[in-house]
């Protein structure tokens, strides 16, 4: 089984004072939100940047494989939040690459230890498609227990 969805982009303008859109296209999930190169590499504001957008559908992709562990282990999460931070560094000799997603878990999980707990969490890091890519393009995927 293969999964497709589809977004789009529009820029318009030189790099430093264009702005860009996004849209999905595969859905009504979102349409139009803007960003550009001052939200990008400064404060973000009310606009989005392609590193947040990377972050969102990690620390979503990383809850849902988390979820279906400790579903499959027979503990349920009644909730999980999970942020995700995406580092963007500069390389000297490649230019400006994704160095690390650091993701942070609190979890509710019942009748779970912290040990179990981190378990699960590494097991859903190996089964999480954007871990692997993020990986797979030299970056360190970290992830941690909040509290």
């Amino acid at each position: 089984m293969a999964i497709e969805r589809e977004a789009t982009a529009t820029w318009e303008g030189n790099l430093a004072r264009g702005v860009g859109r996004v849209s999905s296209g595969s859905s009504v999930g979102f349409n139009g939100l803007a960003f550009s190169l001052p939200t990008r590499i400064g404060q973000p504001g009310d606009e989005t940047s392609p590193e947040e957008l990377l972050a969102a559908a990690h620390a979503g992709c990383y809850a849902m494989a988390l979820a279906a562990v400790l579903t499959n282990a027979d503990v349920p999460p009644g909730r999980l939040d999970v942020s995700c931070r995406i580092t963007v560094a500069e390389d000297p000799e490649t230019g400006f690459r994704i160095a690390r997603s650091a993701l942070v878990v609190d979890a509710e999980v019942d009748g779970v230890s912290r040990d179990a707990l981190q378990a699960a969490m590494t097991a859903a890091d190996e089964t999480c498609p954007y871990s692997a890519l993020l990986r797979s393009a030299g970056a360190a995927v970290e992830t941690a227990i909040r509290h």
